[in-house]
C-alpha cells in the first residue's frame, strides 16, 4: 500500500495511547482472522479488532468491532492478552501507539468478509496458517494460550 490513507492520518501522531481490543473466535477447528488494510501492520493477518470508543465497555467494543470488520456476530468473554503496540518515525517520532486487550469470544452467527479497516477475512485453520503472513504475537498467543499452532 502506497501513499497516505484517511484512516491511517486519523490515527498517526496521537497525543496519547489508543485503547484497543481485538477478539480471538473459534469455530470448526479454525480462528477469525483478517489481513489488515492499514498501518500499522498494513497486509499482515492478526486477530480482528480496532478502536475502544468514549463509554463503551471492552466487551461492547469487541462485538462490535468484529461485526464492522467481519460481519461475525460474536459474544465476547474474558480477556486472555494485553500488550502496546508502539511504532515510532524515523526522526523517533511516535506514529502509533495502542494498548490492546484481546478478549475470548464464541461464535454466534456470521460468515467473515472483509469490511471496514480489514483487507481480507476468514476462518484459518492451523495448517493455512503456514502459508500466511500472519503476526508473530497472533501466532504466539494461539498456540501458548490455546494450543492453536500451524
Amino acid at each position: 500500500m502506497t501513499g497516505t490513507t484517511g484512516q491511517e492520518e486519523a490515527n498517526a501522531y496521537p497525543d496519547r495511547p489508543r485503547p484497543a481490543v481485538g477478539a480471538v473466535v473459534f469455530r470448526d477447528g479454525a480462528v477469525l482472522l483478517v489481513k489488515r488494510a492499514f498501518p500499522p501492520s498494513a497486509g499482515v493477518w492478526a486477530i480482528p479488532g480496532g478502536g475502544v470508543l468514549l463509554g463503551e465497555t471492552l466487551r461492547e467494543a469487541a462485538e462490535r468491532e468484529i461485526r464492522e470488520e467481519t460481519g461475525v456476530e460474536i459474544r465476547a468473554l474474558e480477556p486472555v492478552a494485553a500488550f502496546d503496540v508502539i511504532e515510532k518515525d524515523e526522526a523517533g517520532r511516535v506514529r502509533f501507539h495502542y494498548v490492546i486487550v484481546d478478549l475470548a469470544a464464541e461464535w454466534v452467527a456470521g460468515e467473515p468478509r472483509a469490511a471496514s479497516d480489514a483487507a481480507d477475512a476468514r476462518w484459518v485453520t492451523p495448517e493455512e496458517m503456514k502459508g500466511l503472513a500472519v503476526s508473530k504475537r497472533t501466532l504466539r498467543l494461539l498456540a501458548e494460550r490455546f494450543g492453536f499452532a500451524g
